[in-house]
C-alpha cells in the first residue's frame, strides 16, 4: 500500500508529529509514504498560515527515513493551493525546492475559500462548480511544476446540494492538458471519510480521465491523524481496477513509478 497524501503538523491545519503519522502507517501494513503538507499562498483566512519551513521539513523527514529504515519509505511532498494569479510565485518555490512529489489543488474559487462555503453565497452551486472548474482549468493551462491534480471535483464536499451537471465538458479539457502533458490525477478517499458516496473524484470522473488515456493515478488518504491513513484502500483499489486501471504510480524526484495493482 502507498499513501501519497497526508500531513503532519507542519501543515496548518494539522496538529500531529510527524513521528506519529509515520508509525500510524507503519502499524496499517504501508509501504510507502509522502507528506503533503499544504502551501497555500493567499489563503482567504489569515488565521491560518498555509506555508511552512522547507529546511526544517526535509531535516525532518530525512531523520525519519534513517530512523525507520527498512520499515517504510518515506518521501517528501507538497501539496500547493493554485490560484491563477499566483502560478509565478509558485514556479518560483518549487523550482527553488527538491520535493519529491507535487499536488495541484484549488482549495479557492475566485479568491473565496471553498472550506466556508464563501464561493456559494449570493449564486447557485451550479454557477459556483462552473467557476471552479474553469477556474482549475485556466491554472493547468498556464502551470506545469506539478505531478498530479488532488481531489479534481473538490467542490463537491462543499456544495450545499448535489449538482446534477457532471461538468464532463470542461473536466474533458482539463485531461486533455494534463494528459499529453505527463502529469496524472490522485484517487482521494477522504470524500467517503467526509459522507459522500465516493472518494474525489467520484467514479465517473474516474472512469472519464481513463476514456481520455489517463494512465498515472496516486491514491491518497489526505489524512490529517494516523487513525485516517490508508482510508478505504482497500474498496478504492478494487474500484480502480474495475476501471480499467491496473497500476498505481509513487513519485521519487518528481519521476513516477509504477506499481501493478495486485488484489486478492
Amino acid at each position: 500500500m502507498f499513501d501519497y497524501h497526508m500531513h503532519s503538523s507542519f501543515s496548518g491545519d494539522c496538529n500531529v508529529d510527524m513521528e506519529e503519522m509515520v508509525k500510524g502507517a507503519i502499524s496499517k501494513g504501508v509501504a510507502e509514504i509522502c507528506f503533503t503538507e499544504h502551501i497555500d499562498y493567499d489563503y482567504p483566512d489569515d488565521s491560518i498560515e498555509f506555508d511552512f519551513n522547507k529546511r526544517k521539513y526535509s531535516a525532518r523527514i530525512d531523520e525519519l527515513r534513517e530512523q525507520y529504515d527498512g520499515k517504510i519509505r518515506i518521501h517528501k511532498g507538497v501539496e500547493i493551493g493554485v490560484q491563477p494569479h499566483l502560478l509565478e510565485r509558485y514556479d518560483a518555490m518549487l523550482k527553488a525546492e527538491p520535493f519529491d512529489f507535487i499536488i495541484c489543488s484549488m482549495h479557492t474559487v475566485a479568491r473565496k475559500g471553498l472550506h466556508y462555503g464563501d464561493i456559494f453565497v449570493g449564486r447557485s452551486a451550479e454557477d459556483a462548480s462552473l467557476m471552479y472548474y474553469n477556474e482549475l482549468l485556466e491554472c493547468v493551462r498556464n502551470f506545469s511544476n506539478y505531478s498530479i491534480l488532488g481531489h479534481v471535483d473538490l467542490i463537491k464536499r462543499y456544495a450545499p446540494k448535489v449538482v446534477e451537471n457532471d461538468f464532463h465538458d470542461v473536466l474533458r479539457e482539463i485531461f486533455n492538458v494534463i494528459i499529453p502533458a505527463g502529469k496524472g490525477i490522485e484517487l482521494n478517499t477522504s470524500g467517503v471519510r467526509y459522507g459522500l458516496p465516493n472518494g474525489l473524484p467520484s467514479d465517473d470522473v474516474l472512469r472519464l480521465y481513463k476514456e481520455c488515456g489517463g494512465e498515472i493515478i496516486t491514491l491518497g488518504s489526505d489524512a490529517h491523524k494516523p487513525e485516517d491513513i490508508a482510508f478505504d484502500f482497500k474498496e478504492s483499489l478494487e474500484l480502480l481496477r474495475s476501471i480499467g486501471f491496473r497500476y498505481l504510480s509513487t513519485f521519487e524526484g518528481l519521476k513516477p513509478t509504477f506499481h501493478p495493482i495486485d488484489l486478492p
